[in-house]
């Protein structure tokens, strides 16, 4: 069924579009209500609007907080046409249709992410816009509701094409689309109350966003998927922006995002740091006095799985890594810039995606982390807990040299990156070996050194490069196989969190086989 638009009422913060689509409403002869600076605009346009309070018969009041909430509007909204009952009220009360609502918000989500103060934030909190919406988009069999400038052209092609009409199955969409806008409106208000009042658990959990894009497919072919934003105001791959190459994939943001949440356990490191990812997991991580020089010694961790991988730098790409990179098939590179060398390397590679990056992640920013299970939400704050917040203690007879301990710091950072069960083989500020996922700690162990082994054997040398390495584990050692698979390989220190029943067994078997050993008391667990 199609229903004739006669009456508009008109209140937007976002002006985009806004003269063009009224003025095209004028021409077909819709008369248009509107609001405070929505009407100011308009009438400065030359576009007739009629004012809210002419309407209600009652002025704007506190500051505008009480403008639209008045039986005139909501009735001209939410009333059944030929309805008997709702007819003899509307002719009772004087309350005529409203069949067209165009409302976008305050900009509370902006609002925050600008760090405004308190009193500022509140402010910006829409009232009477939600009410409308929400009034619209339940009545939608005979009202059409629009909260999104992008939404001007297809209202008003549909108006053109069906005599000033719209249709039941895109007034059904629009009032969905409604619906979902105030969810995603209101849980960026509860995030933001949340986190400024430490609740890192409430009592009701809400959580929305906007579509970004629409993805090709899921991490399979049969599954649909998109990518949203969130509240969460950190930055990231959902910010960043693309400079070249094919559409992200499902994998590939989620790859990117796994590389970025590691580098930015670097964001404030004074050297260059790089990250490469496959499968959601480091594969390689080093520093260096250069970028070229970190990507080296991060590639020289794992070359095979890099292969098609994530790069992640914390400085600008320069020519000399990205013709580096370059040879090796890459499906991201993403780094907070990239200089014209840099950028007409990349454009050699058409399907490579050249990522740029407003910042690097803080690591120590809170956040909160969502993960669905059937019939539900898990729900944590981030694990923001650096290494160099930790009190490490020495157990063993021997302590750790200065570079040891260095590198042991180096490689417990990564650890919180890797999926558990994690082992992380460290050297000179890089990766030498990573076992991940593992359901077995000295099958993880095993793993990282067999790797090193193989990546040592391809680039031609005779020592695997985890001897003389240092190494960390996620987690605490439940026995000593783990950690003398680690001595055997020709490691020199570990670093664990501790904490077994079996701690004082695996102490001993450090100190029997002249290891320092460090605990750190926090675990890092990653599923």
């Amino acid at each position: 069924m199609t229903l004739p638009i006669r009456r508009a009422l008109i209140s937007v913060s976002d002006k985009t579009g806004l003269i063009e689509f009224a003025s095209a409403l004028a021409a077909l002869s819709i008369e248009i209500i509107s609001t405070g600076g929505t009407a100011k605009s308009l009438h400065a346009a030359g576009i007739s609007a009629i004012d809210v309070a002419s309407v209600t018969g009652f002025p704007e009041i506190m500051d505008g907080r009480v403008k639209t909430l008045h039986p005139k509007i909501h009735g001209g909204l939410l009333a059944v046409r030929n309805n008997a009952a709702h007819d003899s009220a509307k002719q009772a009360h004087a309350i005529a249709d409203i069949d067209l609502l165009v409302v976008n918000l305050y900009p509370f989500e902006e609002t925050v992410a600008n760090q405004a103060d308190w009193n500022t934030a509140i402010e910006n909190i829409d009232v009477g816009g939600p009410a409308m919406i929400r009034a619209a988009a339940k009545n939608h069999d005979r009202v059409t509701v629009i909260v999104s400038p992008e939404d001007y052209a297809t209202v008003l092609s549909e108006l053109k094409s069906h005599g000033g009409n719209t249709t039941d199955a895109t007034r059904r969409l629009l009032a969905a689309k409604a619906f979902a806008r105030t969810s995603a409106y209101d849980a960026a208000i509860a995030q933001w109350f949340s986190g400024e009042l430490g609740d890192t658990t409430p009592d009701y959990f809400a959580i929305g966003g906007r579509r970004l894009q629409t993805l090709r497919y899921g991490e399979n072919p049969h599954q649909t998927a998109a990518l949203y934003n969130s509240p969460d105001q950190r930055k990231g791959v959902a910010s960043a922006k693309q400079i070249q190459g094919k559409e992200l994939s499902y994998n590939n943001i989620n790859d990117t995002d796994a590389a970025l949440d590691c580098l930015s356990e670097f964001r404030n490191e004074p050297d260059a740091a790089c990250v490469i990812v496959k499968h959601a997991n480091p594969c390689g991580v080093a520093i260096g006095h250069s970028l070229f020089e970190a990507y080296g010694k991060a590639l020289a961790c794992d070359p095979v799985s890099a292969f098609g991988g994530i790069v992640a730098f914390n400085r600008n790409l320069d020519e000399e890594t990205a013709f580096e990179i370059s040879k090796l098939f890459t499906e991201v590179v993403i780094a907070p810039g990239a200089d014209e060398g840099a950028r007409g390397i990349m454009a050699a590679k058409k399907n490579l995606r050249l990522l740029l990056l407003d910042e690097v992640p803080n690591s120590n920013a809170p956040a909160i982390s969502v993960k669905s299970i059937i019939g539900g939400l898990l729900v944590q704050t981030r694990d923001g807990y650096s290494v160099d917040e930790m009190n490490l203690r020495i157990v063993t007879k021997r302590e750790p040299s200065k570079s040891e301990l260095k590198d042991l710091k180096f490689a417990f950072r990564i650890a919180k990156h890797v999926k558990s069960n994690a082992i992380i083989y460290a050297k000179n500020g890089a990766t030498v070996g990573i076992g991940a996922g593992q359901m077995s700690r000295v099958d993880a162990a095993r793993i990282a050194v067999r790797k090193s082994e193989d990546a040592a054997k391809a680039a031609g040398h005779a020592v695997s490069l985890v001897h003389g390495s240092v190494v960390a584990s996620d987690a605490f050692f439940p026995f000593a196989d783990g950690l003398l698979q680690a001595a055997e390989a020709g490691a020199t220190a570990i670093i664990q969190p501790g904490g077994s029943i079996k701690d004082d067994d695996i102490v001993r078997a450090a100190d029997d086989a002249g290891l320092a050993m460090i605990f750190t008391g926090i675990r890092h667990f990653r599923h």
